[in-house]
């Protein structure tokens, strides 16, 4: 949620987290929530005093992180900026989001060369490069990420701007690379014919169309996300907007 009104309906709501965003992009911040970056500051405050209140913890997203449609390349001082100010104003944790598929490999790394890598992570495939963008972040250390079943996702307020990375494609990655997730494959893919019926669409990710891979990596699985093997440091959840 954006604000204060919207953190109170959620904890009478009975959540168990909240999620507030904001964005490194002036013009997208006020098409998105409409409101200056210092607003929204404001009520990131808000939010997390009555997060505070309540017991729960409160992630901030911050969206257009790697790049926005309206000003272009987003300085990664910028961004540590930002993320600076939400942490002072009280984020228990944060997000990185590529709203509109801007972001690559070196800029993930450039970023979080300055924000750390103890933060979150939510990616587009806009330009085919959301999964790539997951391995960089991976190699910098980072180990929770946003992912959507089927790929599904994207932003009323970014013309163009594609779905999440697929929780499929990002398990299937980890898999490979011997990090284990929690999530099992192949009861992930079975919920693709479903979904699709619901959306009334094929679902735009390839690994829900051609399956997983034959070879399975067991081999010396490391666990991401924790030291409890029922949690996943892949989150199957779209953010909205983000």
């Amino acid at each position: 949620m954006p604000n204060a009104r919207g953190a109170r309906d959620a904890v009478s709501a009975g959540v168990d987290a909240l999620t507030c965003t904001i964005s490194a992009s002036a013009e997208y911040n006020r098409r998105n929530v409409g409101m200056t970056i210092g607003r929204s500051l404001a009520e990131v405050a808000a939010v997390a005093s009555i997060a505070r209140a309540a017991g729960l913890p409160v992630d901030v997203v911050v969206s257009c992180a790697f790049g926005s449609p309206y000003e272009g390349e987003i300085p990664p001082a910028d961004v540590e900026r930002l993320c600076d100010d939400c942490r002072e104003a009280g984020a228990d944790d944060l997000t990185l989001a590529d709203t509109t598929g801007m972001a690559t490999p070196r800029g993930v790394w450039e970023v979080l060369d300055r924000t750390g890598s103890d933060v979150g992570l939510h990616f587009h495939e806009t330009r085919g490069t959301g999964l790539v963008n997951v391995l960089a972040a991976l190699q910098a250390g980072a180990t929770r990420f946003d992912a959507s079943i089927g790929g599904l996702g994207g932003s009323p307020f970014a013309t163009g701007a594609a779905g999440n990375v697929a929780t499929e494609a990002v398990v299937l990655l980890a898999d490979d690379l011997g990090i284990s997730t929690g999530v099992d494959l192949a009861r992930l893919l079975a919920l693709g014919p479903g979904l699709a019926d619901q959306v009334g669409r094929e679902l735009p990710s390839p690994v829900m169309t051609a399956g997983p891979r034959v070879r399975s990596a067991d081999r010396g699985a490391r666990q991401v996300g924790g030291t409890d093997p029922g949690r996943s440091g892949v989150g199957p959840g779209d953010q909205g907007a983000a």
